[in-house]
């Protein structure tokens, strides 16, 4: 995949040389304006990406790339940034959002860009905004995008959102003539700049797909070496088999495999971990090219619907809502979600994040228990009743993994940070949610929380697994690591006091210890403020 610019060009560094530097924002000054480098970083400890030892040194950025690398570089440049002793490391690469259409509400990218992500990748589990009634395609969707973004995005195509663009929502075999359809789609997609497919088979309709149609598709995407990302089947009593199938689909392919948020939910699951990784371990001895992402949390996110049964979930949402109020069928999906919930250790494990309806905003924050304490319902016809009041659609939280699991997931070798976040604000439409924290910690509390506090592993190593590591996974070229050639994407940190100060009751807030974020060379954060300059890029358009 390329990095190739179509309609936006960097913003270089000199276009904003009165933008307040020189006024305190990270030890920043202004020098002479004919000079051999636009910034030069000194005074801080560089960490390459590649898992090095760190070493002090100065970094010379000329026209949105790292020019140079030495002990010193004089002071031949409009801009110096004094680092002041901190890391300064390439810029964190989220391989697994749902971003998205967000970055329209917020074009710097305000939850993303201040933890120190530079690089965001959305259209995960199977759902992406193309192609679609709206967006045929990556090109109209991208053609839609702000002239300015503060993030360089990239996305997935989503095989749900592809199946349900070419055979529907319902539960049926693609016929022959589909199957080649959603094939000539995804190679223009991939020839537009797609990053590869990824699955979500706990959702419809991507779950009504046969593995033989996904293996089909996959083989597309193999063909342009793009990445196959899947949200398993299931990821908890049956997720030692999904593993397998994941895994199975990838081979009969050949195409390099991401396993999504990984994961070994419920307690009666948690003892499997180590299992998933030997399976892992297993198909990267026997030649597939795999790796996984995880997020620092013990906590998941997702709709409300999957508490709904993938048979009856299946056609519109009008469709499920006359189900949800059918007498006969509502009981039958009442105690499927009753057993499911009782999995994740009752009600009071399941918090609402999001509702449309203003008579339902109440509920934010609350969990299924303190919900049904404030309506005098039981957990069934609360839940069926919202769902109806909010046409099936309801976030939630649910509580129900290990900090065990988590350490053990992000620690191996193969693994990575990722959100399975969105880009959100704190002011704006993107405030009015209670979203899960991590779309605004993930990588300050791996780097802070997991790394440094409970030593998990050395800074260098967490580093290459927050950039080089997931830029590889993704084909990105010249992005992941400080290297003269590179694009000038760069994170300057404090690591003595990096942490994320996001939480599940107040998760917009920004995170501690960022100082800067440099994207393709443009200053966009300074001294732990947004310059108003925004220089990501569109990946592969």
């Amino acid at each position: 995949m390329s990095n190739r610019i179509s309609r936006r060009a960097f913003i270089k560094s000199s276009a904003i040389a009165g933008v307040g530097f020189g006024l305190g924002f990270g030890g920043s000054k202004i020098l002479g304006a004919k000079n051999r480098f636009d910034t030069i970083i000194k005074g801080g400890v560089i960490y390459s990406g590649e898992g090095g030892k760190p070493f002090p040194g100065e970094i010379g950025i000329k026209d949105g790339k790292i020019s140079a690398i030495a002990q010193s570089l004089g002071d031949s440049a409009n801009k110096v940034i004094d680092a002041k002793e901190m890391a300064v490391a390439p810029g964190f690469v989220d391989v697994h959002t749902h971003t998205d259409s967000n970055l329209f509400h917020s074009p710097l990218g305000d939850s993303k860009i201040y933890q120190g992500v530079t690089t965001d990748i959305g259209g995960n589990c199977g759902s992406g905004p193309f192609p679609g009634k709206r967006w045929e395609n990556i090109g109209d969707f991208y053609a839609d995008f702000p002239e300015q973004i503060g993030l360089n995005y990239g996305s997935f195509t989503g095989q749900g959102s592809l199946r349900q663009f070419v055979v529907g929502g319902n539960d049926m075999k693609c016929t022959s003539k589909q199957l080649e359809q959603m094939k000539s789609i995804l190679a223009t997609q991939m020839e537009q700049g797609s990053i590869g497919i990824s699955c979500g088979l706990e959702y419809t309709p991507g779950s009504y797909a046969t593995n033989q149609e996904i293996a089909e598709l996959c083989k597309v995407v193999a063909s342009y070496n793009g990445l196959f990302a899947i949200h398993m089947r299931n990821e908890d009593d049956r997720v030692e088999e999904s593993v397998a199938e994941a895994i199975a689909i990838a081979k009969q392919a050949g195409v390099k495999l991401q396993i999504s948020h990984l994961k070994a939910q419920n307690a009666a699951n948690w003892h499997k971990a180590p299992a998933l990784l030997r399976q892992i371990e297993n198909a990267a001895s026997d030649g597939l090219d795999i790796a996984f992402d995880r997020y620092p949390y013990t906590a998941f996110s997702t709709g409300m619907s999957t508490f709904i049964p993938l048979s009856e979930r299946q056609g519109t949402k009008a469709e499920i809502v006359e189900r949800l109020q059918d007498k006969v069928i509502s009981k039958k999906i009442g105690e499927y979600a009753i057993s499911r919930i009782a999995r994740l250790g009752g009600p009071v494990n399941v918090v609402v994040t999001s509702c449309k309806q203003e008579e339902n905003k109440r509920f934010i924050g609350l969990n299924v228990e303190e919900c049904c304490a404030l309506t005098g319902k039981e957990p069934w016809p609360f839940i069926r009743d919202l769902l109806i009041d909010e046409n099936a659609s309801v976030s939630i939280i649910g509580f129900a993994m290990t900090e065990e699991n988590v350490k053990m997931f992000l620690s191996h070798p193969l693994g990575m940070p990722a959100s399975d976040g969105s880009v959100y604000s704190p002011v704006g439409p993107l405030s009015k949610s209670r979203p899960h924290p991590r779309s605004y910690g993930t990588f300050p509390r791996f780097l802070g929380k997991y790394c440094r506090d409970e030593n998990l592993m050395e800074l260098s190593r967490a580093i290459k697994k927050c950039t080089s590591l997931p830029a590889s996974r993704i084909g990105l070229k010249n992005r992941g690591i400080l290297l003269p050639g590179y694009q000038a994407d760069i994170v300057i940190f404090n690591k003595d006091t990096i942490i994320d100060t996001a939480t599940y009751p107040e998760p917009h807030q920004f995170a501690a210890g960022i100082n800067d974020v440099i994207v393709n060379g443009t200053h966009t954060i300074v001294g732990r403020k947004a310059t108003g300059s925004l220089g990501g890029i569109l990946l592969g358009s």
